[in-house]
């Protein structure tokens, strides 16, 4: 049986990865990790919890031997927009908590890391549509930039000390569950919490910018496939492209319209839209598809049902 650690569980994605984990693998066999200890009606109050910084490595490690941890999923980030307000605590969370990660990962025998990448490793210099997988990496943000250092970085763990590390690229995911933290495809998930409270929403892009997004399942579905694969079986280690859908700003806020008529959509474009507009629009994901079987459920109509429907139910008497 696997004995599972999950760093940054209290995140985006962590704190919905985390419970499928507990599911699959018995939730005493699953040990969630964030910063801050989880309410008493969280879902990661339910099994093992250790505070950690990410940047301490002897916690790390005390927590690794302590739970006998097999299995890593290294979750814990700083976004995009948060990185830009505060670079070096970007860098220092992203790359040195990773190194952390891989070298107790190297030295406790742990079998298997995930560690995300993100589209953010994409720059003004990739093809938009699409994005290739092997494509130039200059990103113009401090997030893409230790995602790029993150990818070399697991890479080099798999050659030079035989450690099982792997990673996709992320597009922006969207959640009915957690509230946007950072990121710039984030008006993707605050738009329809504002749609359903106050009926209106300012977007901070435009309305004909157009991004690579994923539901939150498919993002879970994702990761699990790439984590249950044959080894023998993938041509890549830690940047794998992964698709979802791509559509406009304008494109979601008519979606959401059609469950919320009243709903009124403003523009008003921010430093992000820089940020986005460095970014690809579609994404070639082709080693995901053969080497994996990577296929995703959601499109960009049935998503928007989805997320309505579940955020009515917390939402509306």
């Amino acid at each position: 049986m696997e004995r599972i650690l999950v760093t940054g569980a209290a995140g985006q994605i962590g704190s919905e990865l985390t419970p499928v984990l507990r599911e699959r693998n018995g939730t005493g066999n699953v040990v969630a990790s964030d910063l801050r200890a989880p309410a008493g009606e969280s879902p990661l109050a339910d099994g093992p919890f250790e505070l950690l910084d990410v940047r301490d490595p002897e916690r790390i490690a005390a927590i690794v031997r302590s739970h006998r941890v097999t299995t890593v999923y290294h979750m814990a980030a700083i976004l995009s927009a948060t990185g830009e307000s505060n670079p070096q605590l970007a860098w220092d969370v992203n790359i040195a908590g990773l190194v952390n990660i891989l070298e107790v990962a190297r030295s406790a025998g742990v079998k298997r890391v995930f560690c995300p990448s993100s589209i953010a490793v994409f720059g003004p210099e990739t093809p938009r549509t699409p994005a290739p997988q092997l494509a130039v990496l200059r990103p113009s943000t401090m997030y893409g930039l230790t995602k790029v250092t993150g990818e070399l970085l697991g890479d080099y763990y798999v050659q030079r000390f035989g450690v099982d590390v792997r990673g996709l690229r992320y597009p922006g995911i969207i959640s009915s569950e957690t509230p946007p933290g950072g990121g710039t495809t984030d008006y993707a998930v605050d738009i329809f919490y504002q749609a359903l409270r106050v009926g209106r929403y300012a977007c901070f892009v435009r309305s004909d910018t157009v991004l690579p997004m994923m539901y939150m399942p498919d993002c879970i579905r994702a990761t699990l496939a790439l984590m249950d694969a044959d080894a023998a079986r993938l041509t890549r280690h830690c940047d794998y492209n992964v698709a979802g859908l791509s559509f406009s700003a304008g494109q979601l806020a008519a979606e959401i319209a059609k469950h919320v008529p009243e709903f009124a959509c403003s523009y008003v474009p921010d430093f992000r839209q820089a940020i986005a507009d460095s970014w690809p629009q579609t994404i070639d994901d082709a080693p995901a598809r053969a080497d994996w079987n990577w296929q995703p459920s959601f499109d960009l109509a049935s998503m928007t049902t989805d997320m309505i429907r579940r955020l009515r139910l917390r939402f509306v008497p």
